[in-house]
């Protein structure tokens, strides 16, 4: 019999799984012309749901289901920000699914589905389970990712989404097969185990194939290929999830498969991908007319600060990496309701020449997409500040000097194409042929708490920082 307890300890993944196939029974009940918010409702109120198990489950910590998933801070510190990106793309899909014509109610069993499987990543210890997870994740986002289905981009986005994901999948899972010959285990601690004392050139092989998948799904360079393309064509509140809540989970997996086993030879792996990836992703940004474009190169240079923390290791290296995950999925998935809301029918409105003069025409929405920028950029009073302070300290502890200069150089460059936005929205003269639309409520509930979290990250971060320290603790117990 499996006890009680090990229920709890996959609780909110149990809960969104329940609303999400609730989700699609309730869809053929509802006309096919019909609005399909009431699924966006059900959508919303399991995530809710998702947050109060979460908060229940961390009274729990443990491992469940034969040492295949442990419940710690560093998983409930993941399960709270995959949701909360969650929460915001369900808020911020409800009109946008209205003007863009797209009738599948689908759209939200499936970011419920991935959201499981993101949750999911970040708990489980198993490779085996990992591998599970994240392809429940995988396949939710390339569907998603190619939503709008009379856009012939976004049938593009989805398919090199789905092609070049599977063969990451599969570097991902030859590593776990090699781990195992070399080790006889699958369990992340068992693993360091058995790495503590003696480990032969397998495993060196097997952590960089592991890396390969890795590196795909958090963007990095020189895996980053696909990313420009897919951000471009899939529907906006999309982008900004899979911009944020697999980045995300992501990371945590990379974090279990890099420290929690005590794997060798990944050093410079990461060092490497850290320096192409911010020099590549600010570079490419820089030639970028396309809002989602300039952004989805952002997001590259991204992963290659947070692997300047991995390289830094230790504990203030890891709970940098960790509260830097928290900053940017606040301030990007933000960005994107913004995205999505201006982009108008059809998208049509993504490039700098239609954000002219948006200062004018609606001074909230621009302010507000101004505050997201600069946190990008990385400006005090803003989560981006501290995420790359905590970040760029870690690395100098750690007599990084050398990657800490490249990283403080690629953030100067970024500021220019960020401010460069901002330009437009403010010093340009505007067009009228990009209207803007009325903020619809749910919309605005989603980017206020995308804006509160990226502020209070900025203002007040120690309640955060401390969560992620402890996060950090628990992974390398």
């Amino acid at each position: 019999m499996i006890p009680t307890v090990d229920y709890i300890r996959i609780l909110p993944e149990l809960v969104l799984s329940i609303f999400g196939i609730i989700a699609m029974m309730v869809d053929p009940v509802i006309p096919t012309h019909d609005s399909k918010k009431p699924l966006g409702v059900i959508a919303l109120v399991g995530v809710l749901a998702g947050l109060a198990a979460t908060a229940y489950q961390a009274q729990y910590y443990g491992d469940a289901f034969f040492n295949m998933v442990r419940v710690d801070t560093f998983s409930v510190f993941f399960h709270f920000v995959v949701l909360l990106v969650a929460l915001v793309v369900v808020l911020s899909s409800f009109d946008y699914l209205e003007v863009q014509g797209i009738k599948a109610g689908e759209y939200y069993a499936l970011l419920l589905f991935a959201s499981v499987g993101m949750m999911l990543m970040s708990s489980a210890i198993e490779l085996v389970l990992i591998f599970i997870a994240l392809e429940i994740s995988s396949i939710s986002t390339y569907v998603l990712a190619g939503f709008r289905r009379h856009a012939a981009e976004s049938a593009e986005s989805s398919i090199k989404y789905f092609l070049l994901g599977s063969f990451a999948t599969a570097f991902f899972l030859y590593g776990v097969a090699m781990v195992f010959g070399a080790t006889g285990t699958t369990n992340v601690y068992r693993i360091a185990e058995v790495l503590n004392t003696q480990h032969s050139v397998v495993v060196y092989l097997a952590i960089a194939l592991m890396f390969v998948g890795l590196g795909f799904k958090v963007a990095s360079a020189p895996f980053h290929v696909w990313t420009p393309d897919v951000y471009a064509g899939a529907p906006a509140p999309v982008v900004g999830f899979m911009s944020t809540g697999p980045k995300a989970a992501a990371f945590a997996v990379l974090l279990r498969v890099l420290f929690a086993t005590g794997a060798p030879g990944w050093f410079w792996l990461v060092w490497i991908s850290a320096v192409l990836s911010m020099s590549i992703g600010n570079i490419g940004a820089l030639v970028q007319n396309n809002i989602k474009r300039l952004l989805a190169y952002s997001s590259i240079a991204h992963a290659g600060y947070l692997l300047v923390a991995f390289a830094a290791a230790q504990t203030t290296g890891i709970s940098a990496a960790i509260f830097y995950t928290a900053s940017y999925a606040a301030m990007n998935v933000g960005a994107f309701a913004i995205v999505a809301h201006l982009s108008g029918r059809g998208e049509r409105y993504v490039t700098l020449e239609d954000y002219a003069g948006l200062g004018r025409r609606s001074p909230v929405l621009a302010a507000t997409l101004t505050i997201f920028l600069i946190s990008l950029i990385g400006i005090p009073i803003t989560g981006g500040f501290f995420a790359k302070f905590y970040v760029f300290s870690a690395a100098l502890q750690s007599n990084l000097v050398g990657l800490t200069i490249i990283g403080v150089i690629n953030s100067a460059i970024a500021a220019y194409y960020y401010l460069r936005v901002i330009v437009y929205m403010y010093m340009r003269d505007e067009r009228t042929e990009a209207p803007v639309a009325p903020v619809p409520v749910s919309l605005a509930l989603g980017i206020a708490i995308s804006l509160i979290a990226t502020i209070y990250l900025g203002v007040l971060p120690n309640r955060v920082l401390g969560d992620a320290v402890r996060a950090a603790q628990d992974l390398m117990k």
